[in-house]
């Protein structure tokens, strides 16, 4: 019998702390377990594995990442919308490392709710990107681009990878004023 207060949305919010603090590659189910105040097996009454359990994290953050996105970019269009959306996601990357480490796998093709959570995060994206025009492979390539960006940078600051003596922030601010630029021409660019 599961134990009186301990349920599914419990073990996946405290899940998601426990990733945000130690790292999800750290999150082991015994810690979620010690954390919960509760023996190994009774998790297993809420989840199956580590593998369900990532995955309600996944869609959970992915719902919670789009919803700040669109937040954001709302009212917003072009450059405006796009540092906005940038600004907004990196903020909540870097106070939910854990969570967001869920999102980086593309969703399975087979994974109906996962691929239509995934779509909804992205469509906030396309639709900033169509305010420059860019529609069909051009707006993907553009998508690519912004996540890349916010990616790299994002985890890269959240490890400690920037050490040199120069504002962190002002380095993020003009990486962003390129990558807007470069939307800006990105439907006329022919790849080589």
């Amino acid at each position: 019998m599961p134990r009186v207060g301990l349920t599914p949305e419990r073990v996946v919010a405290g899940a998601e702390e426990l990733a945000d603090e130690v790292g999800l590659p750290a999150m082991t189910l015994a810690a979620l377990a010690a954390r919960l105040g509760v023996k190994l097996p009774s998790l297993y009454k809420h989840v199956s594995g580590m593998e369900a359990l990532q995955r309600e994290i996944s869609l959970r953050a992915m719902t919670e990442l789009g919803q700040v996105m669109s937040r954001a970019a709302a009212g917003k269009a072009g450059d405006a919308a796009v540092i906005a959306l940038m600004a907004a996601a990196r903020q909540w990357i870097k106070q939910h490392p854990g969570r967001y480490a869920t999102t980086v796998r593309a969703a399975s093709a087979t994974d109906e709710q996962a691929v239509a959570v995934s779509e909804e995060a992205l469509s906030v994206l396309m639709d900033v990107l169509a305010g420059y025009g860019l529609s069909g492979k051009d707006a993907v390539d553009g998508a690519r681009a912004v996540r890349s960006v916010l990616h790299g940078f994002s985890t890269l600051e959240i490890a400690g990878g920037f050490g040199m003596p120069v504002d962190v922030d002002r380095s993020y601010d003009l990486l962003v004023q390129a990558l807007c630029r470069s939307l800006g021409s990105w439907g006329s660019a022919t790849p080589a």
